[in-house]
């Protein structure tokens, strides 16, 4: 990794313009990216917005990670295929599968196993991500779509920006919502200190418009079943709404409170359970829906034995 530190002498041009002017050797778009990607700091504060102005005597520190090229290979993981034709794959994605390579999951992903199952697919969407639309995190279960064609993935990818496209999660929470419904718009950025993690963050200081829709599916005693649906995309979207209200997901280990449900899990309680699309090519409404995973049916299992045992 390389450090570059920097002291504002006269500006107040906004982040990306500023440092695009004093790092020639980079690119704009790459420079967007590292700020994106929460690699630059303004005055030790993590910053994610591009467009931020910066003012004389603020201190900018920037983080090149070091690039480490990624050869892809072909792996013969199993799929578990929900719908597939020669434009598009949906697939329930199981708990503990990245979805595609970065530094320290080299191998192993969805994306070696879509290598396998569909040659065809290098180059489509990025070298390191072909064919991915959307994603999903290592530990979270459900329906994740694919696209097979160059065109497939730029209509896929239009659906979600206009927010056509619906995604319905199941989530086991801690504690009962007063409320039966209710909706969170709160942005969402970096955390100011823990660039692993996200957190609610202003739109002025970098934070990204994010909504999330949710109705109690089933109250469970301490614990609740929850239906999620996402009008916006962010990373760690419901996990970091859940936790801000109060309501963390079961089993979540960044954002959970630690608390054991009694029910070894190997990561948070969250299924993407339901997704509903244009097919890219006929247009037709796609709706895919994806089993929940036995782990989480025996948590719900287990959840449903106890309240009934307390009745």
């Amino acid at each position: 990794m390389t450090e570059i530190h920097l002291q504002v002498t006269a500006s107040d041009d906004r982040l990306d313009r500023y440092l695009a002017q004093q790092l020639t050797q980079l690119s704009r778009s790459r420079l967007q990216q590292l700020i994106e990607q929460g690699c630059v700091q303004i005055n030790d504060r993590v910053c994610t917005a591009k467009k931020i102005d910066v003012k004389t005597g603020d201190r900018i520190r920037i983080e090149i990670p070091a690039v480490q090229p990624l050869e892809l290979k072909p792996e013969a993981i199993p799929l578990d295929i929900l719908y597939e034709d020669d434009s598009l794959l949906i697939i329930n994605k199981p708990a503990g599968l990245v979805v595609h390579p970065a530094p320290g999951h080299a191998n192993g992903t969805l994306v070696n196993a879509l290598l396998a199952h569909c040659p065809n697919l290098p180059g489509i969407g990025g070298v390191q991500r072909p064919g991915i639309v959307h994603r999903l995190d290592k530990d979270t279960t459900g329906a994740i779509a694919i696209a097979k064609t160059d065109f497939a993935q730029q209509h896929l990818q239009a659906q979600l920006k206009a927010k056509t496209a619906r995604r319905e999660y199941l989530g086991i929470i801690y504690g009962a919502p007063r409320s039966l419904n209710g909706t969170i718009d709160l942005p969402i950025g970096r955390h100011p200190t823990d660039r692993k993690k996200m957190a609610i963050v202003p739109v002025e200081k970098g934070g990204r418009a994010a909504i999330t829709h949710w109705q109690v599916k089933e109250r469970l005693g301490n614990y609740t079943l929850v239906h999620f649906q996402l009008e916006t995309g962010r990373t760690h979207q419901i996990r970091v709404h859940s936790a801000h209200i109060g309501h963390p997901i079961v089993g979540d280990p960044i954002y959970g409170s630690g608390r054991s449900v009694g029910v070894n899990l190997s990561g948070q309680a969250l299924h993407a359970w339901r997704l509903t699309l244009q097919h890219p090519v006929t247009g037709e409404a796609i709706e895919v829906t994806a089993t929940p995973s036995a782990e989480f049916n025996t948590l719900l299992e287990v959840l449903r034995r106890r309240t009934a045992s307390n009745w």
